[in-house]
């Protein structure tokens, strides 16, 4: 159950994110705006390490897998796909698309268990559940 709560909260802070960033990017520039959003990120990233226990930084570099160490310069990219997308689009139809995005990709992840994932089973439900997550958009965006 906390899992579900905790992906609620993170959509909505990801939609609220989306919105300050691309606010900020009016005012400054893209890069200015990203770099403060992975600044921002670090310093409370560096307090809650300082609070919570200092376990040891060297370890990043015993991971067996290292192009996961690339999640960061991953997150850099979203966050300035992010700020363009609600910029374009408005921050309801860019989170439908990202959301979408994320649902296939996801899938993809776990049909192929790339990255370490366990491999899943191919799922029509799953499939159809996107689709219909798909054509809601289609209607969202309709215009008369």
């Amino acid at each position: 159950m906390l899992g579900f709560f905790a992906a609620l909260l993170s959509g909505a802070l990801m939609s609220i994110q989306g919105v300050f960033n691309t606010e900020v990017t009016k005012q400054t520039s893209l890069w200015v705006s990203a770099g403060w959003v992975q600044l921002s990120a670090f310093a409370v990233c560096v307090l809650a390490w300082l609070f919570t226990g200092r376990e040891s930084v060297s370890a990043l570099w015993q991971v067996e897998n290292k192009y996961t160490l690339l999640g960061g310069v991953i997150g850099a990219f979203i966050t300035i796909t992010v700020i363009r997308s609600m910029g374009s689009l408005g921050p309801a139809r860019a989170a439908m698309l990202i959301v979408i995005s994320q649902l296939i990709v996801a899938y993809v992840i776990e049909l192929m268990g790339m990255f370490g994932t366990e491999r899943q089973p191919f799922e029509w439900r799953k499939v159809l559940g996107m689709a219909v997550a798909i054509v809601g958009i289609v209607i969202f965006k309709w215009e008369k």
